[in-house]
């Protein structure tokens, strides 16, 4: 049988194919010999693929078996294909679970903070504290209703520093005296200072604490 222009054109293109030949220990002498048997099967094939205007290379990687058009075509292939890797599990196939919104609104997520760790210090000394009982209470006052706190209400009357709250003013009351304080009251006076009444126990005397500071 004489060769046709289109096995002309799969010779031409057996650089492409040789590598797929090879893997299958066919040649192009052993692919011209198919091509030119004359079983009726391999005549059919080879008119109904010209016929089909498929490329010569794979026209004769057909005829010799190292392609199967029924595997590469069909619906019913492609359904068994894809439910196969539905169910071997293909990240393509995996179904994605939303997250449930339980409020309106989106924030950034809470990212890893870590604590700071200086390689050295940024000051040379670590700083003192600057509001210490010295600093808290400034100087009792002798004044008239002050003198009746003490004796009438068992209260000390000091004029303190203005960032003194009542805790650390209770506080220093303990530290430089050594006595309990039942309960202190603050105020600002006009002249922008601020005033404590500091009451004590009933352990304790504020005549006896008085004269012990130097107030009588």
């Amino acid at each position: 049988m004489p060769w046709t222009c289109e096995l002309w054109h799969v010779v031409r293109e057996r650089n492409r194919c040789a590598d797929r030949l090879a893997k299958v220990g066919h040649s192009v002498s052993q692919a011209r010999k198919i091509w030119e048997s004359t079983p009726e099967e391999v005549l059919d094939v080879r008119f109904h693929l010209i016929q089909s205007e498929m490329a010569p290379s794979k026209v004769l990687l057909l005829l010799l078996g190292v392609v199967d058009p029924a595997k590469k075509s069909g619906p019913k292939v492609q359904a068994l294909k894809t439910a196969k890797a539905v169910k071997s599990g293909s990240t393509a196939f995996k179904k994605k679970s939303k997250k449930i919104r339980t409020k309106v609104t989106f924030h950034r997520p809470r990212t890893l903070k870590k604590d700071r760790n200086p390689k050295y210090p940024r000051i040379s000394a670590p700083p003192r504290n600057k509001l210490d009982q010295y600093q808290i209470l400034k100087y009792p006052l002798t004044t008239e209703s002050a003198m009746k706190k003490i004796e009438d209400n068992n209260t000390l009357v000091f004029i303190v520093d203005i960032r003194a709250d009542k805790k650390k003013i209770k506080e220093a009351v303990k530290k430089m005296y050594d006595i309990q304080t039942k309960k202190v009251n603050t105020l600002i006076r006009p002249d922008g200072t601020k005033k404590a009444y500091v009451r004590l126990t009933p352990d304790y005397d504020a005549l006896d604490v008085a004269n012990k500071i130097g107030i009588i």
